[in-house]
């Protein structure tokens, strides 16, 4: 097969090695790519958002599927573009892409069919939401409408925080992003990732995560895209798992289909477990980030077969992946300043060298100089990455590598997996 990857981020890097491996791949082809991932695979300068762009190039290499790496791209409507072209993409078109990429369209979305999540109010006007913001209590969850990184939530911890978060939104923080703000109930639970391939029919269960969003240890600290993460994640037991799938996933992609989107390519589920079992935090129309990285470590199975069936309507009949009996980590090196201001083109001493079998780095914002030089270029800079026979062990090893690199421009957690442990 030959395989145009959309990307450029630890996510496409994390998934440029696994698709590297198949056996029944010719050629891939990373756009824009990365310097990590100009070692796997091709790289050719088309930006995710180019929907033109990626249309011509994947013309260009004959693609047999085109894999959509960033929400920007499936938001820009490349799947739809590509699928007039009859070229086979992996992640949804735009209308399907609103569970991400519209949180007010998400939570309506629950609303008629009865999917439970929190109560929500939404909002264009901050004297709007005052009598809705009485009728709850602290802490309030403030999350601009549309795409804001990873970065667009607020979790205030009082009134004059909710307040304050609001006009800052509505005030253009995040551009039309922030045009409207969604408030909800405050849900008290752990936290869980769950992921399923999706056909437009059906859903297969694709591995689950526990993500850690907040930038400092113990949870302090602004929300980030990710921190780092883990998996499997002990707090997700089988039957949690079922009951998601049941009450979140299935009703999901029969809702998108009813309303004339059927949804193709990777469901993200961000659970909270409650006492009144998984309720839906936020649904994104991809793989996570960091989450991707250890899914990809711990699968067993050739990725792109499974990619390739959820694109072209054949999950049915499949047997559940196979992942490795293993844990995996994930630690993000973040660049000092991340995530509001990020100082970038900070120097990094050995990312490059031989961790072992089990320890891989990504690249999430890195650059490569005429040199040889690799510099940080965004806000998370590298995603270090290790297998271990128990989450000790992995977490061990990914630290051990996490040390051994020289990065004084940046700042990593040292507590990832710390709620398994």
């Amino acid at each position: 097969m030959k395989v145009l990857l959309v990307g450029s981020g630890g996510r496409e890097h994390a998934l440029a090695w696994k698709i590297a491996g198949s056996p029944v791949l010719e050629r891939l082809v990373a756009a824009p790519g990365s310097a990590g991932m100009a070692a796997l695979c091709e790289t050719r300068p088309v930006k995710a958002d180019d929907v033109a762009g990626l249309v011509a190039l994947a013309r260009e290499i004959s693609a047999d599927l085109v894999v959509v790496g960033p929400e920007t791209a499936l938001a820009a409507g490349l799947a739809d573009r590509l699928l007039a072209a009859g070229i086979a993409c992996f992640g949804p078109t735009e209308a399907a892409a609103r569970l991400e990429s519209s949180k007010a369209f998400t939570k309506d979305f629950c609303r008629r069919h009865d999917l439970p999540t929190a109560a929500y109010g939404v909002f264009e006007r901050a004297d709007d939401a005052a009598p809705f913001l009485d009728s709850l209590s602290p802490p309030y969850v403030i999350k601009a409408d549309g795409l804001a990184a990873g970065k667009g939530v607020v979790i205030a911890a009082t009134r004059q925080e909710a307040d304050a978060a609001i006009l800052d939104m509505l005030g253009g923080r995040f551009g039309a992003s922030g045009s409207r703000v969604v408030i909800e109930e405050f849900m008290v639970g752990e936290e869980a990732s769950l992921f399923a391939l999706c056909d437009g029919e059906t859903a297969v269960l694709f591995g689950y995560a526990q993500d850690h969003k907040r930038a400092y240890d113990g949870d302090l600290g602004p929300n980030t895209g990710g921190m780092g993460t883990y998996s499997p994640a002990p707090v997700l037991t089988r039957d949690l798992i079922q009951q998601a799938y049941d009450r979140l996933i299935v009703p999901t992609l029969k809702g998108m289909a009813a309303e004339g989107c059927p949804y193709r390519g990777v469901l993200y589920a961000g659970l909270m477990l409650t006492d009144q079992g998984p309720k839906l935090v936020e649904y994104n129309a991809r793989f996570g980030d960091p989450e991707c990285q250890v899914l990809m470590l711990r699968l067993e199975d050739d990725l792109l077969p499974w990619l390739d069936a959820a694109a072209r309507g054949g999950l049915a009949g499949r047997t559940a992946p196979v992942w490795r009996d293993e844990a995996a980590v994930c630690v993000v090196l973040a660049a000092d300043g991340y995530p509001d201001s990020p100082v970038t083109g900070g120097l990094i001493r050995g990312a490059d060298q031989d961790f072992g079998p089990d320890t891989v780095v990504f690249h999430a914002g890195a650059r490569r100089e005429a040199d040889g030089a690799l510099l940080s270029s965004g806000g998370r800079v590298l995603n270090v990455c290790a297998r271990g026979e128990t989450l000790a062990e992995a977490r061990e090893r990914a630290y051990a590598a996490v040390a051994a690199i020289d990065f004084p421009g940046g700042f990593h957690r040292t507590d990832i997996g710390w709620r398994a442990l």
